[in-house]
């Protein structure tokens, strides 16, 4: 009998050992499986921000480019595919078909990322009489304008020619110049100053050392050959940037783009590189940037035309874009050139005149004049000094002023819309036209009682000024006269200068007001504050001498006053007039397209025979599809993978859930039960913190349903079957949980809703973090985002950063000492219990609000670390 017995004993240790052996061997398989999950969970986490980062772009009230949305896309699709080669691995290859499925989405995409304006372009020249409104495609809408006043109306426009945006998209494909743009700009970031100005210089330095192809070098020459046999005594030219999309209704890009004065032949092709550079200065790419617009869409056109040799010059509106003179035309005039009034340097003539004939002057200003802009002999612009007596002189006389607002008036006729239009006087005593463009004028004015406003408010720094750009506005001052300072100017500052320089529109999506002592209302800055919606004051006197950095100040634009501090009176009457801009522009609509292919999920059962790689029509459905494709693998209850009940154990508790049990090592005491295991058989340290959090109070169970909540599950249920109430359901599977001694890995599906939890727990706190996931519920998508913002409310109170984005909720605490992260999981346990169901019963946010303070008082007396 001895001999059997021996025999019988090896033949069993033989066995146990072999199960041992077997045990081990897909322990230490899973382990590496599990490092692939583990990564695709990690892309999923960071996949699902970025989702959420496009789609809080689409709400507002934040800005947002091209380059903003590519960045994103780019990294969408390098995490995508990375989850799909993790899902392959762990699944040996299974999941082939998804890499094509990731091609077909990617390919929709990149074709709303590379949509271009349509253009049917073949000149690369068109001579000025050529050209009308219905060549805006070709010539860009500032010369298009031009030319139908010259050709439509016969009003004095000079001669001239456009390059076109053939010529421009010529240019740019024969030497690769955009390839390499958008490389450059693919990570700008608009908030960095420093950046910004770095790209820029690197992309306009790129495009001054490229040659242009002979065909376009020649087509210029030869127009502007042509120009001089039609023009007698001509002096240079002027260089125009008239670029696709500028002077649209509400986007001028006034003073963005450059435009070079009385260039001769020599420099004529290097000028025109110089002014297709300028698309890409500081400010150019920042208000493209606020105003939505694609960067390929924006060809840059350029005009050439006779310079004018101006005894005076400056800028009109048909009306008065602020509220000082109502039904009235504004002239801004100097001596000379008009440039000063356009970049703001000095405080220009004033000339307001009754819009009806006989165009009455109503008030005239003028100022001293040091100081004119002049042509140079051969090439280029000085300024050059005043004598005494012309320096008091006014620019125009009334009648002059009467014949300019009857030409602004014949404009505004003809295009329909009032105008913003530059003009020139000549020597001889004859006005030209050389530019006209539509005209912001905000749409709502504020009626206030100024007297009331004035007699509750804080002490007056100043007064005077005119109203650029109406409205008002508080915040710190921050004085701008350099490069330097603008990379330091604070978000919420009120930006105060010496000139409105255009160069500092580059800072009024962070601008709370503008100040400056130099400047008018007509200036370019004053255009594009008016477009921001940033209440501007100009021509205020010793402004940038009396405020000072720092200081908090209220800017009255409409009162034209600055107040010591903040004048809530002054505030209060000046409704908030500021918007983000970006709704139904075009970056926006790319947006809009680009979302279709990457959020909407559209596989919500796990079980269905629908859930396949075929199926998968967004991003948001690949990841979700390789997220539960990965459990099955890991985790197959019918035995069909290494990875089945027979690696795993049972775990058994009093709280309503049941988990499959996988010990990586040191998770599970030793000589425990080899197929069930009880709570006190574990002992992973940062899963007993869990725990503690999951018993602190006994669940009530499924709350009282209202008429609606029911309704709304019974709505969900005829989407997703096996949601049905009553029904035993296919989406109610084990719970899965990975444990070592410091580590664990939970994976909870409750039928109608699932989450994640996952810990590591050392002695180095640099090294600990704690991850929840949570996505779900029965209940319609109201009551689903409910519950969400009532678990963000519990997280966050106690110190979880969190995201949201629908029913979503994704939270992280990490870089911890261990106690503190140890009470954490107890939050995240109490959580996963209590949560349950609560979206059916969460009708309203007085119902959320409730729940949220009921759970913070329970959790407040069992978690040790308080919330603030």
């Amino acid at each position: 009998m001895r001999p059997i017995r021996n025999y019988l004993k090896r033949r069993t240790e033989a066995k146990l050992q072999k199960a041992e052996q077997k045990r081990e061997s897909v322990r230490l398989a899973f382990t590496k499986h599990y490092i692939n999950f583990k990564t695709l969970l990690g892309l999923n986490d960071e996949v699902l921000e970025i989702i959420n980062e496009l789609e809080q772009a689409m709400e507002g009230p934040g800005v947002f480019g091209m380059a903003f949305v590519r960045a994103r896309c780019t990294a969408l699709s390098v995490d995508i595919y990375k989850i799909i080669q993790n899902l392959n691995e762990i699944a040996d290859g299974e999941n082939r078909k998804l890499f094509a499925v990731f091609d077909e989405i990617r390919a929709k995409i990149d074709r709303q990322l590379t949509k271009k304006r349509p253009t049917h372009v073949a000149s690369l020249v068109v001579p000025l009489d050529k050209v009308g409104r219905e060549t805006a495609d070709q010539t860009g809408n500032k010369m298009a304008y031009l030319g139908e006043a010259k050709n439509r109306l016969r009003l004095p426009v000079p001669d001239g020619f456009v390059i076109t945006s053939a010529a421009y998209e010529l240019f740019m494909e024969k030497s690769g110049l955009q390839e390499e743009i958008n490389r450059q700009t693919q990570f700008l970031k608009r908030e960095d100053i420093a950046q910004l100005h770095e790209i820029s210089a690197k992309i306009q330095g790129l495009i001054l050392r490229t040659p242009l192809p002979d065909k376009l070098e020649e087509a210029i020459l030869s127009a502007y050959q042509d120009l001089r046999t039609r023009t007698k005594d001509m002096a240079g030219v002027a260089l125009r940037s008239s670029a696709l999309g500028e002077d649209e209704a509400g986007v001028s890009f006034a003073g963005q783009y450059r435009s070079i004065l009385n260039v001769g032949p020599e420099s004529l092709t290097l000028s025109y590189k110089e002014v297709v550079a300028g698309k890409y200065s500081a400010p150019a790419i920042t208000y493209r940037i606020n105003m939505g617009f694609l960067d390929e869409d924006i060809a840059m056109c350029v005009g050439c035309m006779p310079m004018v040799p101006a005894a005076a010059a400056g800028v009109m509106y048909s009306v008065d874009p602020g509220s000082s003179f109502p039904d009235a035309v504004i002239i801004n005039a100097v001596l000379g050139l008009g440039k000063p009034v356009v970049d703001g340097t000095v405080n220009p003539d004033l000339y307001v005149l009754e819009r009806e004939e006989p165009h009455t002057v109503r008030r005239k200003e003028t100022h001293a004049k040091r100081h004119k802009a002049v042509l140079l002999e051969g090439e280029g612009i000085a300024m050059e000094n005043v004598d005494e007596h012309e320096s008091q002189l006014p620019a125009l006389t009334d009648g002059q002023a009467r014949e300019l607002a009857e030409i602004a008036m014949r404009l505004e006729e003809h295009f329909g819309a009032p105008q913003d239009i530059e003009w020139a006087l000549d020597p001889c005593g004859a006005f030209w036209v050389l530019q006209a463009r539509p005209l912001l004028v905000p749409g709502e004015k504020e009626t206030r009682e100024a007297a009331a406003c004035e007699a509750a408010c804080c002490p007056k720094l100043l007064e005077g000024g005119v109203t650029a750009s109406p409205g008002a506005a508080c915040g710190p001052a921050f004085r701008v006269e350099t490069t330097v300072d603008m990379l330091q100017f604070p978000e919420g500052a009120v930006l105060v200068a010496k000139n409105p320089l255009p160069r500092w529109a580059a800072l009024l999506h962070k601008a709370a007001a503008v100040v400056t002592e130099q400047g008018g209302i007509t200036g370019h800055l004053a255009a594009v504050a008016r477009e921001f919606r940033v209440p501007a004051l100009m021509g205020a006197t010793s402004a940038f001498q009396t405020i000072r950095t720092g200081e908090v100040v209220t800017v009255d634009a409409d009162g034209r006053a600055i107040y010591d501090g903040r004048a809530e009176s002054v505030l209060s009457a000046t409704r908030k007039r500021r918007s983000n801009g970006m709704k139904g522009t075009p970056v926006y609509h790319v947006l809009e397209g680009v979302l279709k292919h990457i959020a909407p999920l559209n596989l919500s059962d796990p079980e269905s025979g629908s859930f396949t790689p075929g199926a998968c029509r967004t991003f948001h459905d690949i990841i979700r599809y390789a997220h539960e494709s990965a459990l099955r693998e890991l985790f197959d209850e019918a035995g069909e993978t290494p990875f089945s009940r027979d690696a795993a154990r049972k775990l058994v508790s009093d709280v309503p859930m049941d988990w499959l049990v996988l010990d990586l090592g040191g998770g599970v005491r030793e000589g425990a039960d080899k197929a069930v295991l009880g709570i006190g058989d574990i002992t992973c340290e940062p899963l007993s913190a869990l725990w503690r959090g999951i018993t602190a109070f006994p669940w009530k169970g499924p709350p009282p349903l209202d008429s609606k909540g029911f309704v709304s599950i019974l709505v969900e249920s005829t989407m997703t079957p096996d949601l049905a109430p009553g029904r035993e359901s296919a989406m109610a599977g084990s719970n899965y949980l990975i444990v070592s001694g410091d580590f664990f890995h939970l994976n909870t599906k409750l039928g109608f809703h699932y989450s994640t939890v996952e810990a590591f727990l050392g002695e180095r706190a640099a090294e600990n973090y704690v991850w929840f996931y949570f996505k779900g519920g029965a209940a319609d998508r109201e009551r689903k985002e409910r519950r969400g913002e009532l678990i963000r409310g519990v997280l966050e109170r106690f110190d979880f950063w969190t995201q949201a984005s629908g029913d979503m909720i994704s939270a992280r605490v990490e870089r911890q000492e261990k106690a503190y992260m140890m009470e954490r999981l107890k939050v995240l346990g109490y959580i996963l219990l209590h949560t349950r169901q609560l979206d059916m019963v969460l009708s309203d946010t007085a119902r959320v609000r409730r729940h949220l303070e009921e759970m913070i008082k329970e959790l407040s007396s069992v978690v040790e670390i308080k919330p603030d």
